[in-house]
């Protein structure tokens, strides 16, 4: 193998699929490549040594050789691997859903080294942090911004009028907040109210240390998660697996407050 046809780079996992009798396509997002799928010779057999450094939601160094249709993963070692995110249910739902995100928002060859760096620190969040939907907002606000789907929430998206907090409407067809006059009767436009619209506002323009000293009530996390799901719905033109997965899960253990309806 010509030495060319190597190449190592830093990767997070974001799924995985059986492939052939052994083996196993992994979709990748990489800081220089975006995302990418390789490879991964051999890995469902129990004397793997690669196994262990490429599942789910792991970051891992990879060094993978140029192949004719896909590439293939050679060497692989961890780097973080999250192992609190594959412990507990909600927390690898939540891990599940972000990586989905990324996996549908974006195609495959486009490098955006500040969204690699976002899904990094939000594994990193889900792992740790109590208010695991806070952090699923934040993650959606900033990766809608990173591959221009960017709410506007400061202005009418009609006659540009700054939005004082009063009660408003949000259109996802129209990209953002409407005033009461531009939003009144429209279809598809909901009322916000101005305690979910200063939260967004707050999520989407300032950083995560300041946004998690928020307390949210659970009445409105559910406007919160309402809201953007409906965004995103609109925009990517399909529900998510992770997102109908969630809401069995909180239906089944009886999960309140901050989680997916």
């Amino acid at each position: 193998m010509h030495r060319e046809r190597l190449y190592r780079t830093e990767a997070i996992i974001l799924k995985r699929r059986d492939f052939g009798e052994a083996d196993r396509l992994l979709t990748l997002y990489t800081p220089g490549l975006g995302k990418i799928r390789a490879v991964a010779k051999g890995i469902r057999k129990p004397t793997s040594r690669k196994s262990g450094h490429l599942e789910p939601f792991t970051h891992s160094q990879l060094l993978i050789a140029k192949g004719r249709e896909l590439d293939i993963i050679t060497q692989a070692e961890t780097i973080h691997p999250f192992i609190s995110l594959r412990e507990d249910l909600l927390r690898t739902t939540y891990a599940y859903y972000v990586a989905e995100l990324v996996d549908r928002f974006v195609e495959e060859g486009v490098e955006n080294r500040s969204l690699f760096d976002l899904l990094l620190a939000t594994l990193g969040r889900l792992g740790e942090e109590d208010d695991l939907a806070l952090a699923a907002r934040f993650f959606e606000l900033h990766l809608l911004a990173l591959v221009g789907y960017r709410p506007q929430l400061f202005r009418c998206v009609e006659c540009e009028r700054e939005i004082d907090f009063e009660v408003s409407f949000f259109s996802p067809a129209e990209g953002g907040v409407l005033c009461p006059n531009c939003g009144k009767g429209k279809p598809g436009a909901k009322k916000i109210s101005a305690g979910a619209l200063r939260v967004l506002r707050l999520l989407q323009t300032s950083d995560y240390d300041l946004c998690r000293r928020v307390h949210i009530s659970p009445q409105l996390h559910a406007e919160l998660e309402a809201l953007m799901q409906r965004y995103i719905v609109y925009n990517l033109e399909q529900e998510l697996r992770s997102v109908k997965f969630l809401r069995r899960l909180r239906r089944e253990v009886g999960i309140h407050g901050g989680e997916m309806r």
